[in-house]
């Protein structure tokens, strides 16, 4: 099978294109043609190791699993002989952050990982970006017990994760304020957003509103700068460690020493999160924001994309679109 493959730390370029050997499902697995796949933060993460404390979960020295991708939308193509939840031609989305392994024409995972059958109502491209940005934002809305008519802040509403916050602190009845840039101020109102501010054209900061919670979702805003604007009692969230891993230790600090604080969520992923987000989407509540896609074999040109920091949504890796 063809995949992408890693077998060092580093940029872009360490990831080759090459044929790799097809893995064959285990009596409790099911074997997945993979149509599409993202190339999403996560797997830059662990490609570059940028963050050493990653390496403890990816290997030492060198990858242990040396196919990224985490997220996938494909076929059931063989299934083993005690699986019951899946039959063959199933289409079915999930999310593996596990193993990885997504960026390659087939996939074996066990049947009660976090994977669900693909709502009629989305294409199955689109069904490929449903979990990674928006398990971020799961994680971190329910840390922050949001409830309806909460005032919530989301700075960086455009990539994968703030797009995805959008539309879920809507559904969980809050109140959002996003910020963006010019260009995608139609876009996020178009996803539920009740307020967008423009940060080309003004701070947040500055105005009179006051937050019960700001959710940073790409680590380009500070506590310093939110807490001029949150409640009292206000959680200010950021999906980066911030400068010199400040976030962690202000999480740390905050709970003694102010009532406006700081957490850090650990975000994890189950399979009912899956099921929640498929019913989501069945119901028309949440759709992922797609920027554009890249074929298999233009994968490091991919990872440049992302990493420019100009994507808007979700970046998908077209493994084999014949299905």
């Amino acid at each position: 099978m063809k995949a992408c493959v890693y077998t060092q730390y580093g940029p872009p370029e360490v990831v080759s294109f090459i044929e790799a050997k097809k893995p064959i499902p285990k009596s409790n697995e099911i074997l997945i043609q993979v149509n599409y796949a993202t190339v999403n933060r996560t797997d830059c993460g662990f490609r570059s190791a940028e963050y050493f404390v990653s390496r403890f979960f990816s290997g030492l020295f060198r990858p242990k699993n040396t196919i990224l991708g985490n997220e996938f939308a494909g076929i059931v193509a063989e299934i083993g002989t005690n699986v019951s939840s899946f039959k063959l031609g199933d289409k079915v989305f999930g999310y593996n952050d596990k193993t990885f392994g997504t960026h390659a024409e087939y996939l074996c995972l066990n049947e009660k990982s976090n994977l669900a059958l693909i709502p009629e109502n989305i294409e199955i491209y689109q069904a490929a970006a449903i979990c990674e940005g928006a398990h971020y934002a799961l994680c971190d809305i329910r840390a922050a017990k949001v409830k309806a008519g909460y005032h919530v802040l989301v700075y960086g509403a455009t990539g994968a994760i703030g797009s995805s916050a959008v539309q879920l602190l809507k559904h969980f009845g809050a109140n959002v304020t996003a910020v963006c840039n010019t260009q995608n101020v139609d876009l996020i109102l178009s996803l539920g957003a009740d307020n967008v501010i423009d940060y080309q054209k003004e701070d947040y900061s500055k105005r009179p509103q006051q937050y019960d919670f700001i959710f940073d979702a790409v680590g380009k805003t500070s506590f310093k700068i939110g807490k001029k604007v949150l409640k009292e009692k206000g959680i200010y969230i950021s999906t980066e460690l911030g400068k010199n891993g400040a976030n962690i230790w202000v999480a740390l600090l905050t709970p003694i020493f102010s009532k406006k604080k700081v957490l850090f969520p650990i975000p994890f992923m189950y399979l009912e999160d899956v099921h929640f987000l498929a019913e989501l989407v069945r119901t028309n509540q949440f759709k992922p924001v797609i920027d554009r896609t890249f074929k298999m074999e233009q994968i490091v040109e991919a990872y440049q994309f992302v990493e420019s920091a100009q994507k808007v949504g979700n970046v998908l890796l077209e493994i084999d679109a014949s299905c």
